[in-house]
């Protein structure tokens, strides 16, 4: 984002570019396309095509810079030309870390500490993007406040990464050019030809299987950025009036800023629909300079513009951690048109600040540009985020440490509940898990199912089936089965397993409740439900657990899963037990949070029972429904004496608003161990 813009001229078929020239329209369309992003992340909550110009316009740029390179036969230097540019890229990228850094000390919950730590090493390594894909964070979710502070850095982490690549895949066109005695032009259109081709491919596929993933998988951006180079490659050859070049610049320029209104972004993003945004920019940059009165470039090349177009990548660094700060710390899920216009008059500020005194010295300073200095310059700027990094995260380390030594004792959990419990630690002892661990405290799936638990089936492969508990000869075998709400359950049945010599097989995923076909869920859930299905029949456990009933936020706070009745029949009809849990509460608020946010007494972390649970128990009907199924409620362990509070034993209940953190389950062993034994006193 931060390259000159300097555009060579080429006679047709000529392989020896001119000297290059001032293209001020294409900064223009840089400071528009920045524009785009912000506001529409400010006010409109949506995505707007912006990055997927900065994509074709980085391309381009840096394709005519190799371009000239080569064609005049200077050597390409690959290890000056990676050190200057991240030389000149990673200043602003230091202190916009560093700004974020000091303002989540001050005004982000501690609870989403190691969250932004952890992503402080992924932006400032350029892995960001895949951070996010292997998290599944959902890009267009509409509560902005619950994302990332950092994850705007998604975009230039894929742009650091094809910095990287480029220059290797010019690198070995100059070679088969030299060794085929080929046309160096007609080599790069083979190989950006073909990387257009596979990866708007692939990007076509993984958006319509994985739309989630798609939008941070640099695989699905590459031919993003073979459109620019292709750009360079056809400009010689587009010779067009001045009047079409004029409407090309207005149908390109009205195109561009109306792509995220018309568009299904949400559903279709980075597929084929991202040639909306790219078709739009090359439209503008094959208008070029009209000289016409009427023309888009007068508009582009509008002084102001060039100037924000100068300050565009600092721009994009500071809005997003401004706006999402800002939500944080009040509490919002969006901003108004008074709090947005203030949001990106603060980000404008820092953004010419950054620009001024950080990106234009460094640029400026010949000193800087030895290998060896600039070398130092990038190990300086890592060292002074790595630094505080580094630092805080061992602080937390050692804090989580000391806990977990003294966590039997201080930290009992459901254990108070019974009568004849009494307390012995220490009065003032932390919550447990602590407040920046409270949002990730989840049953852990990284054991694959292995020997005769192994299964092929494609839904279940990976973590789709997990061996919780093994034993090399298990007493019984128990299939946990279900969605996230099943998952948190296995921390609870772990020690029960260990201790009675049982194999506990977790098939969970997330959003997919046990239950027969329906139209009313995805079909990978319908196709994993089968899959599920069949590994159980085929394996005949001891007795297959899942939940039974399915808790929402609103009255009555608890349904009946459709389809459920009948997919338990199936089971129990094949000769094995099938045992239904009560699923527990949802609340309105983050439960997790709720003790630093309100207090451990307040009525908000205290709910009384009736608002979030059902009068009646939906768990009496399911089993007048199915009488032979075995029922599980364990209401009085989660909710005791008429309130469901987000802490019980000096324990937080929840890691969210309705899922059972990881600890608290574990404390729950003793209370569930009864309660199992008997639903499998008959199998």
């Amino acid at each position: 984002m931060s390259q000159e813009i300097l555009v060579a001229r080429h006679s047709e078929g000529a392989d020896v570019p001119a000297k290059p020239v001032y293209r001020p329209e294409v900064q223009g369309l840089r400071a528009l396309a920045v524009l785009m992003v912000v506001t529409f992340h400010v006010w409109f909550g949506r995505v707007s095509g912006g990055v997927d110009v900065f994509l074709l316009v980085s391309a381009f740029l840096l394709t005519l810079s190799f371009m000239r390179k080569v064609e005049s036969g200077r050597a390409l230097d690959l290890g000056r030309y990676w050190l200057h540019l991240f030389k000149r890229l990673l200043p602003a990228v230091v202190v916009v870390l560093i700004g974020v850094l000091a303002a989540t000390a001050v005004f982000v919950p501690r609870s989403r500490w190691a969250e932004i730590l952890s992503q402080t090493w992924s932006s400032l390594f350029y892995f960001q993007n895949w951070a996010l894909a292997a998290n599944s964070v959902d890009y267009y979710e509409a509560d902005q406040s619950i994302a990332s502070p950092l994850q705007h850095f998604w975009s230039l982490s894929v742009q650091g990464q094809v910095f990287i690549l480029w220059p290797l895949l010019f690198a070995l066109a100059a070679l088969i050019a030299r060794s085929a005695k080929l046309r160096f032009r007609r080599v790069v259109l083979l190989v950006f030809g073909s990387v257009f081709v596979v990866s708007l491919a692939f990007s076509v596929y993984e958006t319509y299987a994985n739309q989630v993933h798609a939008y941070f998988d640099t695989r699905t951006r590459l031919w993003e950025f073979a459109f620019g180079t292709l750009l360079v490659l056809a400009l010689p050859y587009l010779k067009l009036p001045r009047p079409v070049r004029v409407a090309a610049g207005w149908i390109g320029l009205a195109a561009m800023l109306s792509g995220g209104f018309i568009l299904d972004v949400q559903g279709q993003f980075p597929g084929y629909v991202a040639l909306w945004p790219l078709v739009a920019a090359a439209l503008v940059i094959l208008a070029g300079q009209t000289g016409s009165a009427f023309g888009a470039d007068r508009l582009l090349s509008w002084k102001p513009l060039i100037r924000l177009g100068d300050m565009s990548y600092a721009l994009y660094l500071w809005h997003w951690p401004i706006l999402i700060i800002y939500l944080i710390w009040r509490g919002q899920t969006e901003v108004g048109l008074t709090g947005g216009a203030a949001i990106i008059a603060v980000s404008l500020a820092l953004a010419y600040l950054t620009t001024r005194f950080v990106e234009r010295p460094l640029r400026s300073k010949q000193w800087a540009e030895k290998k060896r200095r600039a070398a130092l310059v990038i190990a300086l700027c890592v060292s002074v985020v790595a630094a505080p990094v580094v630092g805080w995260q061992q602080m937390l380390r050692s804090q989580n440490e000391q806990l977990q030594a003294n966590i039997d004792v201080n930290n009992p959990g459901a254990a108070v509940l019974d009568p004849e419990f009494a307390y012995h630690g220490e009065q003032d002892a932390a919550l447990a898990p602590l407040y920046d661990r409270a949002g990730s405290d989840y049953a852990d799936l990284g054991a694959p199912c292995t020997g005769r638990f192994a299964t092929e089936a494609e839904q279940l492969q990976g973590i789709g089936c997990t061996e919780y508990v093994s034993s090399p000869d298990p007493e019984k075998v128990l299939v946990a089965v279900g969605n996230s709400h099943v998952q948190q359950w296995l921390p609870a049945l772990a020690p029960i397993a260990e201790a009675r010599n049982w194999t506990v097989i977790g098939l969970v995923r997330g959003g997919c409740q046990f239950v027969e076909y329906s139209d009313g869920i995805s079909e990978e859930c319908n196709a994993r439900n089968r899959d599920a299905l069949q590994y159980i029949l085929d394996l005949r456990p001891d007795a297959v657990l899942t939940t039974a009933t399915y808790s929402i936020a609103d009255y009555p706070h608890e349904l009946l899963p459709g389809g459920f009745a009948a997919m338990a029949r199936t089971v129990m009809d094949n000769g094995i037990p099938m045992i239904g849990l009560r699923d527990n509460p949802r609340h309105p608020i983050d439960m997790a949070q709720c003790p630093e946010t309100f207090g451990t007494d307040s009525q908000e972390c205290n709910p009384a029972y009736e608002s979030v649970r059902a009068p009646d128990s939906p768990l009496d009907v399911m089993g007048a429904i199915v009488p032979e199924l075995r029922l599980i409620d364990v209401d009085d362990l989660v909710c005791p004496d008429g309130s469901c509070p987000a802490v019980i034993g000096n324990v937080r209940v929840y890691l969210d608003e309705n899922h059972l953190s990881a600890t608290f389950a574990r404390t729950m062993a003793s209370g569930l161990e009864p309660r199992l034994l008997e639903a499998l006193v008959d199998s």
